[in-house]
């Protein structure tokens, strides 16, 4: 597969800074750009595509956002804004010849945030969009995190994670352990120590202050700036193709994300039944397929 990687340089009030890419095959009509999550993850996370696109004739484009692993981080939170961030994908889009022609946006998590926001800010340069694992309404997610996931726990360990919130103790070795089987459960669904090196690599990169700032401390639910982020009521304003992806076990409520396919315009929904919220790896053919579906058919 054809592969080219450089370096994208992004016009912002303080200044210019770099931001790395990947293009992976060649295809003038078809080309799909990846926005990873966090904020503040890398795109190493999707590595899944190396096999399941290796035989389509789909581009796809690997993007480390500002701040992010292999691009240049400015190191000050005036730069973690929704809408820098959207004008940073839109510089890429522009440096990498991407238009309403042949641009596929996919979003996953907080690249879904962004992919929705791209898309409610430049309907026009866009030829579909793909919304993965991400809710439109940031205080719905919260509520889906204390009724239903919450519940799920066992109600002593969840006392505790509660506890050492409370005390601020996120990056204890206790707080980390107690959320091994809600990770297991609900973002991979295997053990841990069995997770793919790229994903554990691209959780070992983050960018833990960008993290904190937007997304908050807290693994359940959210709480930083991105709180009571909420697009709900203009998703009919996304009138371009749309393919919603969910899954069962997901952090994310997948009832909810179905309703968003219903309230786009041109709205489809794609169900991982036994996936949590890395469904690209716990329903590798159901996702991939499924995407490739998508993008061919519009």
């Amino acid at each position: 597969m054809e592969r080219e990687t450089k370096m994208i340089p992004i016009k912002t009030p303080q200044g210019e800074f770099n931001v790395w890419v990947q293009r992976c095959g060649n295809n003038p009509s078809k080309r799909l750009l990846l926005l990873h999550g966090g904020p503040g993850m890398s795109h190493e996370y999707f590595k899944s595509f190396e096999e399941h696109f290796r035989d389509s004739d789909i581009e796809y484009i690997y993007y480390d956002q500002l701040g992010s692993h292999n691009s240049d981080n400015p190191a000050d939170r005036s730069f973690w804004t929704i809408e820098r961030f959207v004008d940073e994908v839109d510089q890429v889009r522009k440096a990498l010849g991407l238009g309403p022609d042949n641009f596929f946006l996919l979003g996953h998590s907080w690249g879904g945030v962004l992919a929705m926001e791209y898309a409610l800010a430049h309907p026009e340069a866009l030829k579909g969009l793909i919304i993965s694992n991400m809710m439109a309404d940031c205080i719905a997610y919260q509520k889906y995190a204390d009724d239903v996931l919450g519940p799920q726990m066992d109600p002593a360990v969840l006392k505790r994670i509660k506890e050492l919130e409370a005390a601020g103790q996120y990056t204890s070795e206790e707080y980390e352990a107690l959320l091994v089987p809600y990770y297991e459960r609900h973002v991979l669904r295997r053990p841990m120590d069995e997770w793919p090196q790229c994903v554990t690599s691209s959780l070992s990169h983050a960018n833990q202050d960008l993290y904190v700032y937007m997304q908050g401390p807290s693994e359940f639910g959210i709480a930083g700036v991105l709180e009571t982020w909420d697009r709900s009521k203009d998703l009919p304003k996304i009138t371009i193709p749309t393919l919603v992806i969910g899954a069962e076990y997901d952090t994310m409520d997948p009832a909810y994300m179905e309703w968003m396919s219903k309230q786009l315009p041109k709205g489809e929904y794609l169900y991982c039944p036994n996936a949590g919220h890395m469904a690209m790896w716990d329903d590798p053919e159901g996702y991939h397929g499924g995407l490739k579906q998508f993008i061919n058919k519009v």
